[in-house]
């Protein structure tokens, strides 16, 4: 009998994992999107509204667009000037409002269902610690700040660090899902946005505790960026990521998977420029095609659209093309059909 969606994903996880075929994107994870925390953080976001999170930022929805953005520019920016963020940066208090137990009742019903169907559970944490500094000050300054104001940028990104923590110790110790999806880009297309020592001097620390926590209770880390990393894959691999998700193609992944030896897992490489208004069905298979045969033979590999959520394609024909075109593969390669 071929291996289920779960048995396949927990051994392509394993270092000296055997599958039996490629997993096909997110088949065996069912995100976890009604916590109290999503709900507090991320509920007011609404198609054709404009809102504000809890830190204060804009937050933009048009209606033709594919998802909500920051709009942090201008007089809009939460902190205008990083020397003087202690004056306007309120932390949302998540033990406060995250706490009661009732409130965590939906999410855990939803997680027995999920199990119950054979998938692993997975929460979900967004805007990570870079993406929640460029949120309150904008891009181009939460980039300037790391170099030009380093002590007060520090000590900013230290305390979104500690609310990051305290995210991700309410969730498993609340929720006690079997995977968590942790967002945080850190680069362009091509190219780190930061050199790695300064990623290293402001972000490492951080994550290696909040990924530490969770690896100590259990829970697949997933982290998504979908981004350029290449430079930082073994640290990345060394913070306890088991799944990086999002991984783009114009990262060498060839090279990248020869340097892991198993030690973390790709997931990505399907480019998502073939997620678009005038794709064609074929169009996708080629490029699905392209990235199993290209990166399934060097192993610990998930073909997966680079989107950071299940079923994130914006158009309905992507992801089901997607996945009939890694069943076809599958069938073609290992010959299972599943």
């Amino acid at each position: 009998m071929p291996m289920t969606p779960k048995e396949l994903f927990l051994e392509t996880i394993k270092k000296d994992g055997q599958p039996d075929r490629l997993c096909k994107q997110w088949e065996a994870l069912g995100p976890i999107m009604n916590d109290p925390i999503n709900v507090f953080c991320r509920g007011n976001r609404q198609r054709g509204k404009n809102t504000r999170d809890r830190w204060g930022t804009l937050i933009m929805f048009p209606e033709d667009a594919p998802g909500p953005m920051p709009h942090a520019v201008g007089e809009e920016r939460v902190v205008q000037d990083v020397t003087e963020w202690r004056e306007h940066v309120v932390v949302p208090d998540l033990v406060a409002n995250c706490s009661d137990p009732e409130a965590w009742k939906p999410a855990l019903e939803l997680q027995e269902q999920v199990r119950a169907e054979g998938m692993l559970s997975m929460g979900f944490m967004g805007t990570g610690i870079f993406e929640q500094s460029h949120f309150l000050m904008g891009f181009e300054d939460a980039l300037a700040n790391l170099l030009l104001e380093p002590e007060d940028t520090k000590e900013l990104i230290d305390v979104i660090g500690e609310y990051r923590f305290t995210y991700a110790k309410l969730l498993v110790d609340n929720l006690h899902p079997d995977a968590i999806l942790s967002h945080d880009d850190w680069g362009s297309h091509d190219n780190l946005f930061f050199q790695p020592e300064v990623w290293r001097e402001f972000f490492q620390d951080h994550y290696k505790r909040i990924y530490g926590y969770m690896k100590d209770n259990g829970v697949i880390v997933i982290h998504h960026a979908d981004s350029f990393c290449q430079p930082i894959v073994r640290d990345m691999a060394e913070l306890g990521i088991d799944v990086w998700q999002g991984v783009l193609p114009s990262n060498d992944i060839v090279k990248i998977q020869q340097e892991l030896e198993g030690d973390m897992v790709v997931m990505g490489g399907i480019d998502s420029v073939i997620d678009r208004e005038d794709q064609t069905e074929e169009e996708i298979r080629v490029e699905t095609r392209r990235a199993c045969e290209t990166y399934g033979p060097g192993g610990h590999f998930i073909p997966n659209l680079t989107s950071g959520l299940k079923n994130a394609g914006i158009f309905p024909l992507t992801d089901p093309t997607i996945d009939d075109e890694i069943t076809r593969y599958n069938k073609d390669v290992y010959g299972i059909e599943a």
